[in-house]
């Protein structure tokens, strides 16, 4: 070897190894630094502070946890409020194998976009599994019934469509692509109708049918939230026509992720007060955003819980199932007329500071922002082998089948059985919804507010061409229970981006929201991540944690998901 390149070689050496070893010791320093960070938090005398945690869904449960995991909060100086009789918020499961089961909605979960939701349901155990934690549990269920709808589009004449093809024309995609290319600081107010107002067509594609009853969205709802989607989960474009994307817990939420979640809460000593609405809350009168004092209401009577400056205040800000009524097989939900008590109380305390939101454009609109859902529960198998030979998927299997041509856009899902920890083996129930509640269905010539869970049944019938079935069925029939939901949508409504406020607002020393209508840049709301990660980013802040939160995976960056999703657009078969 010549002596040229034996210098070079030395010289390589060496600075590959001053290369390791400054890794080595940025490593090394970022280890002490948080064994430093855990030390301190495990020394932190909390003396007598409290934390009061407003409203009881997954949000103020995941915050309660995190307090108690990373912060190291004692348990029992912890309380929840919750104004409802029952914990959860929005996951909810409910019923009996005499009444019938109820789910008002269903929310998907996700493997690759859902960062934070399994970290901590990792440290959470199961119920059913001892030893494993809740995560372990929900993915080792999913891995052994993994989703592929085999019919996830019909027409009116029961044909399953061909929705390999998104239906795309080159206007189509060069409107998507910029969109996904324009700043959010351009769509103020935008609706997704308004983006495609020169393009009608979009409107008639398989990929805004499968999206659109994917999550719900409207023509009407906010393109802020749509761009969103669209960038947070353009993993999930190339495989969403069969919805391969979908994690499905082994029960309904309320059973698979609820109960686990406030059976540890419980354990570790947390203070749950259900049947306590929050009506108001007091802040000091100086600039900065400090709250005082909580007034609510305990069984009709009047109580003020005064706040010492240390304690710490998280308040749920908006829930997209308040004011949801039920029905029953003989009769229509009725229409809601109770206060959304979530969204009185953001309009209460946004009144008394200019960094908390505004309520209006999310809780203003009930004929925009409500949908209706229902719940099958029959005797047997009968139904749901006739949908099985229908669609070609099994139970659990097939995720959402919509029918293209409802008038009411209805879709349903039949999950894995059984779905409920009470429900009888000789049992089983499926789940659907509609979104367009004030039109006459294709069938029944009512608007499905009006419609008994009998007459949502018989349109169903109608649409998967089995009403000469329909005698045999109804024996079966348990309950058919239609829930009328009139904020589901208000986390998309139309907005400006200063109607939203932060987790922990400036200037806030003890204040933070936690909910669907907080902003949170680049996360996606109606989903369980955007709680649980608004929970995170509250405790964190508020509490001084040294410890990362899960980022958004930025998939929207990586060239390889972005040719599948540019192929996928593209693709004819």
């Amino acid at each position: 070897m010549k002596a040229g390149t034996l210098i070079k070689t030395g010289l390589a050496i060496t600075a590959a190894a001053a290369i390791t070893k400054t890794v080595l010791e940025k490593k090394t320093e970022k280890e002490a630094q948080q064994q430093a960070a855990k030390k301190e938090v495990a020394e932190r005398d909390y003396a007598d502070r409290r934390a009061y945690f407003v409203g009881g869904g997954l949000a103020s449960m995941a915050g309660a946890a995190y307090l108690i995991r990373d912060a190291k909060f004692p348990a029992n100086q912890i309380t929840i409020y919750e104004g409802t009789s029952i914990i959860g918020g929005s996951n909810d499961g409910i019923g009996t194998p005499k009444g019938g089961f109820v789910c008002r909605g269903g929310r998907m979960l996700n493997e690759e976009t859902y960062e934070n939701f399994w970290e901590l349901f990792d440290s959470i155990p199961s119920l059913e599994f001892p030893g494993k934690s809740v995560t372990e549990e929900i993915l080792n269920f999913d891995h052994a019934h993994p989703t592929h709808a085999k019919a996830r589009l019909v027409d009116r004449n029961g044909n399953i469509l061909n929705v390999k093809n998104m239906g795309f024309r080159m206007k189509d995609r060069l409107l998507l692509l910029k969109l996904m290319k324009t700043s959010e600081e351009e769509l103020d107010d935008m609706t997704i109708e308004e983006w495609f107002e020169n393009d009608p067509h979009f409107f008639e594609t398989n990929f805004w049918y499968i999206w659109q009853t994917t999550f719900a969205f409207q023509k009407w709802s906010s393109l802020f939230e749509f761009r969103r989607y669209m960038n947070r989960m353009i993993f999930e474009f190339s495989r969403i026509e069969t919805l391969e994307g979908v994690t499905r817990t082994r029960f309904n939420q309320y059973d698979s992720i609820i109960r686990p979640l406030e059976q540890y809460l419980t354990e570790q000593g947390v203070i749950i007060k259900k049947n306590s609405i929050v009506k108001d809350i007091d802040f000091t009168e100086d600039i900065i955003t400090t709250a005082k004092t909580i007034h609510l209401e305990k069984n009709g009577i009047p109580v003020a819980i005064e706040l010492h400056q240390d304690d710490l205040c998280f308040v749920t800000n908006g829930c997209m199932t308040d004011s949801a009524t039920l029905g029953d097989l003989h009769h229509a939900a009725p229409e809601p007329t109770k206060e959304p008590i979530s969204a009185l109380l953001w309009k209460k305390i946004a009144s008394k500071r200019s960094n908390l939101g505004n309520p209006d454009p999310f809780f203003g609109n009930k004929k925009q922002s409500n949908w209706e859902s229902f719940t099958v529960t029959m005797k047997g198998d009968h139904l749901l082998k006739m949908i099985e030979n229908f669609s070609g998927n099994v139970p659990g299997n097939g995720a959402l089948m919509t029918f293209r041509d409802s008038s009411w856009l209805m879709s349903i899902v039949v999950a894995a059985q059984p779905h409920f920890v009470n429900q009888e083996a000789n049992q089983t129930i499926f789940w659907g919804y509609a979104l367009y509640t004030d039109v006459p269905g294709n069938y029944i010539r009512k608007s499905m507010k009006d419609c008994t869970g009998e007459e949502i049944l018989t349109e169903f019938l109608y649409h998967i061409h089995m009403l000469n079935k329909k005698e045999e069925i109804m024996n079966d029939v348990i309950n058919v229970i239609p829930c009328m939901m009139p904020y589901i949508d208000a986390q998309f409504q139309p907005r400006k981006m200063s109607d939203r406020p932060y987790v922990v607002p400036d200037g806030s020393t003890n204040f933070a929201m936690i909910s669907q209508f907080v902003e949170i840049p680049d996360d996606m709301v109606f989903t369980e991540e955007y709680s649980v990660r608004a929970a995170r980013i509250a405790v964190y802040e508020l509490l001084k944690i040294h410890k990362e939160i899960c980022p958004v995976t930025p998939y929207n960056r990586r060239p390889s998901v972005l040719a599948k999703a540019v192929y996928t657009s593209f693709r004819k078969q």
